[in-house]
């Protein structure tokens, strides 16, 4: 069996946190710069990790604060969808990964982060992404800041209807 450490991701599990639901929080706001919100649809937005595994990371979340999929009604989860496959585009074009890992972590112990906003995580993966800085070194390489991931997905079409 394969494991992927991210020690690095420590100064989240153990960082404070802010009070309220961050999910709620920043689409609220008017900064989508700032808060890297991508793209805002009817019932979703994508928005990039503030604690990526890998460069591109992004979530599409739904305004509704649910735990769970299930919570959701179809125009929602298929909106979800939807986004889904414009992020996996725009990542392609704007990144050029070799593949992508897709998927909610609904609970706590299934490693959600934010448990009670269900949230759908795209990461873009490459061979060998996963080298022994975060494990020896406890630090993550990641080759571009948010706001350049940001600038080439936003350029790459993710943001257009």
């Amino acid at each position: 069996m394969q494991r992927l450490w991210t020690p690095w991701r420590m100064a989240f599990v153990q960082g404070e946190k802010s009070p309220g639901c961050i999910f709620c929080a920043k689409p609220a706001e008017s900064r989508d710069r700032a808060n890297y919100i991508l793209f805002r649809g009817r019932h979703n937005f994508i928005i990039l990790n503030a604690f990526p595994y890998t460069s591109g990371h992004l979530m599409i979340v739904p305004y509704e604060h649910v735990p769970s999929i299930e919570a959701l009604d179809s125009a929602v989860t298929g909106e979800m969808m939807e986004l889904s496959k414009r992020s996996l585009a725009a990542l392609r074009k704007a990144e050029r990964p070799e593949a992508f890992n897709v998927g909610l972590n609904i609970g706590t112990a299934a490693g959600a982060g934010i448990a009670d906003h269900v949230h759908l995580h795209i990461v873009p993966r490459w061979a060998g992404d996963n080298n022994f800085m975060p494990v020896l070194g406890n630090a993550r390489l990641l080759p571009e800041a948010l706001e350049s991931t940001y600038e080439k997905l936003i350029a790459a079409g993710i943001g257009r209807p």
